[in-house]
């Protein structure tokens, strides 16, 4: 997650509508026997990071806590005929995971904003190749589609590590193979500026708040390749960004920052 936010926040909610881009028979995507799962622009989708998740939303692709959500509610979903992402932080440390006391002080840098979370120095991939392919694991082996890393964009903050530009690129593309390798797609969170030099090596993006910020526009090269673009607002109503978002084959939905099971969809 990018910006620091506030615990509360007034939203306005006016409810959109969404379609997927004409032409495209099964936005869900998919492909030959044996290869990954490759999200199509404009398939609907919901993102839910707390609580029991709701299965019933009438939607093809779901995006949950890899390790708060059980093999159980995978297979259930795709029971339903969905897909499913398997959230993690790959960028930074949550220090209530199982995993978290694996992680050595010395990977570990300033806060992100958000509490208990602490930004990783990326450029020991030494130290966090094993531990985020056992995470990889982890998702593979609960049957998750694709995994949607978060935090990767820590050469743009202030994480206490003198992060460039060529670290971020060669840790997103790490993170990046070890989903491919394990026949899973994967998700470039954020990022906006290194696009142009990681959609090749993404499936599909997930992007916070592109239309508060005016930045909708950079995550084309994704929709230009047949690629998804799953997106969310959490302060501007959908009013204000589903036109743009339909215009630009955007999966948007308007969310509140707790990111339970609260969603409009455009």
């Amino acid at each position: 997650m990018r910006r620091l936010i506030p615990l509360v926040v007034l939203l306005l909610l006016v409810t959109g509508c969404t379609s997927a881009p004409d032409g495209d028979e099964n936005p869900e995507g998919g492909g030959p026997s044996g290869s990954r799962w490759q999200p199509r622009p404009g398939v609907a989708w919901q993102w839910q990071l707390r609580g029991r998740v709701d299965t019933t939303v009438d939607v093809p692709v779901y995006d949950i806590d890899g390790f708060d959500q059980s093999e159980k509610t995978v297979a259930a979903l795709h029971d339903e005929g969905r897909k499913v992402i398997c959230y993690l932080s790959t960028g930074a440390w949550e220090d209530w995971r199982p995993d978290a006391e694996e992680f050595p002080r010395s990977v570990l840098g300033k806060g992100n904003g958000w509490e208990g979370e602490r930004w990783l120095d990326i450029r020991r991939t030494d130290v966090l190749e094993p531990l985020m392919a056992a995470r990889v694991d982890m998702c593979r082996d609960k049957g998750f589609d694709a995994v949607e890393p978060d935090n990767m964009d820590g050469y743009r903050n202030s994480t206490g590590f003198p992060l460039k530009a060529a670290d971020q690129l060669r840790y997103n593309r790490l993170i990046a193979k070890l989903a491919h390798d394990r026949g899973m797609a994967v998700g470039l969170k954020n990022d906006l500026d290194q696009i142009p030099e990681l959609v090749g090596d993404f499936d599909f993006a997930v992007n916070e708040q592109c239309a508060q910020y005016g930045e909708c526009a950079a995550l084309s090269p994704f929709v230009k390749a047949g690629k998804a673009v799953f997106h969310v607002e959490y302060e501007v109503p959908t009013r204000s960004f589903c036109a743009q978002s339909r215009r630009l084959k955007l999966s948007s939905m308007l969310k509140k920052y707790e990111l339970g099971v609260w969603r409009r969809a455009c």
